[in-house]
């Protein structure tokens, strides 16, 4: 058995084919279901955000696994197998351990440290705890991993700068807007297009940047009415999204639409309207919202994912400091996982190699209980201490050495040698 993780992320594949193989939180239960069917597939857990997506396999066969998650991903996405081919990385065993814990410390994200993506990695290992798609492997790397998120986290400055997709994305605003204006943001009228947790993000972020004015608009209205009471935004209808753009200053959309929300015909409608006025638009929804040939239109600027990662790209060699302590850590804490899983691979070993010593121990008393007769039951209960003593003792140095072994070839061998001289199972 092996722990692999295959996937694609910002950084080995380009927008287009990101959002083609992104999988919706609805979409999740049915993908879980169709992965755990794959004949070399055990456990499974799925991550989709905006920036990745990722399947964590307890795998049965290592080259039958990744034919299986590179069959379901091509298939649910519609993509060709060899486009794929291309973006997808491929990582198993003490290196599949090592990129979940980066992915969960923000170390592999668009934004370095990001604190979105621990809560998002902790959802998909509870999504599929909830769907009988995870056992005791998986659990016990994602149980890990969580903890190497909260203690990067803890321990580092790594996220006390720009530490979401949804800060980057107001910073990016506010820089194009000073640039552009030479005012940022404050005193501008925004709209806010999505109201989920990208959403939620980013209101949470305008709310402190000094606007005009704030509009809120959702497909669930209930939702966008939290928001809006929330930060003091008004609410308005999704119906009259275009009439919305034509009012405001600049327009954040994130929705979790399946397809583009405005297309380049009815922007440029919106942009006619607007008699000259410029419009910046932030796209960070995946799939994205905005017709990308919408970006050629006189006046509009449109920034979308790719753009927000090159905007944080910029500031991160301020950080090096940071990155080299999240990473130590990590480092560190796949020894101390790999340390941990080895010793209870082991453990069953060990505890069926010290009861078989224990039985044949208590055989042997039992059959020289007839010499043993005339000792009264003080000395009787001294050989049983004395004989047990005699055993743990010889039995500890055998046990450490497998414990210490138990990831290493050695160890295996050791193991190997154990079943066969003690007839151990």
């Amino acid at each position: 058995m092996s722990f692999v993780v295959i996937g694609l992320n910002h950084a080995t594949a380009p927008l287009d084919l990101l959002e083609q193989v992104t999988v919706a939180a609805d979409d999740l239960p049915k993908a879980l279901h169709d992965l755990s069917q794959r004949p070399y597939v055990s456990e499974a857990v799925l991550l989709s955000t905006c920036n990745r997506t990722e399947i964590y396999v307890e795998a049965e066969r290592f080259h039958g696994a990744f034919q299986d998650v590179r069959d379901f991903l091509a298939q649910s996405s519609f993509v060709a197998p060899e486009r794929l081919g291309d973006a997808l990385y491929t990582y198993y065993d003490d290196e599949a351990v090592e990129h979940l814990f980066r992915v969960s410390a923000g170390v592999d994200s668009a934004v370095v440290g990001e604190h979105e993506i621990l809560g998002q990695v902790k959802r998909a290992w509870q999504v599929a705890q909830e769907h009988e798609c995870v056992g005791s492997n998986l659990n016990t790397v994602f149980r890990s991993a969580l903890e190497v998120g909260k203690r990067v986290r803890t321990e580092t400055d790594i996220s006390r700068h720009v530490a979401s997709v949804s800060q980057a994305a107001i910073v990016l605003a506010d820089a194009q807007a000073s640039k552009d204006q030479g005012t940022g943001l404050a005193g501008s009228s925004a709209l806010l297009i999505g109201a989920g947790e990208m959403g939620s993000g980013m209101a949470l972020s305008l709310a402190e940047r000094g606007l005009d004015s704030i509009t809120v608009m959702s497909r669930t209205t209930g939702t966008a009415d939290d928001l809006a009471a929330r930060i003091g935004a008004d609410m308005r209808p999704i119906d009259e999204l275009l009439d919305a753009l034509v009012d405001c200053d600049l327009a954040f959309t994130s929705t979790a639409a399946p397809s583009l929300v405005v297309e380049a015909a009815e922007l440029a409608q919106v942009m006619d309207r607007r008699n000259g006025r410029p419009l910046l638009i932030v796209d960070v929804a995946l799939p994205r919202d905005i017709d990308p040939a919408a970006a050629d239109l006189p006046g509009l600027h449109l920034c979308d994912l790719d753009a927000v990662g090159a905007f944080v790209a910029e500031g991160l060699e301020s950080r090096t400091a940071e990155l080299d302590q999240a990473t130590s850590i990590i480092e560190d804490e796949v020894a101390r996982h790999a340390e941990r899983v080895g010793q209870q691979s082991v453990a069953p070993l060990i505890t069926e190699f010290r009861a078989e010593a224990e039985r044949l121990r208590g055989e042997e008393l039992a059959r020289q209980s007839a010499r043993l007769e005339h000792l009264t039951d003080d000395q009787r209960q001294a050989v049983d201490e004395i004989t047990r003593a005699v055993l743990n003792k010889f039995l500890h140095e055998p046990t450490v050495r497998l414990k210490e072994s138990a990831t290493s070839l050695r160890g295996e061998r050791l193991a190997s040698a154990l079943r066969e001289l003690f007839d151990l199972d």
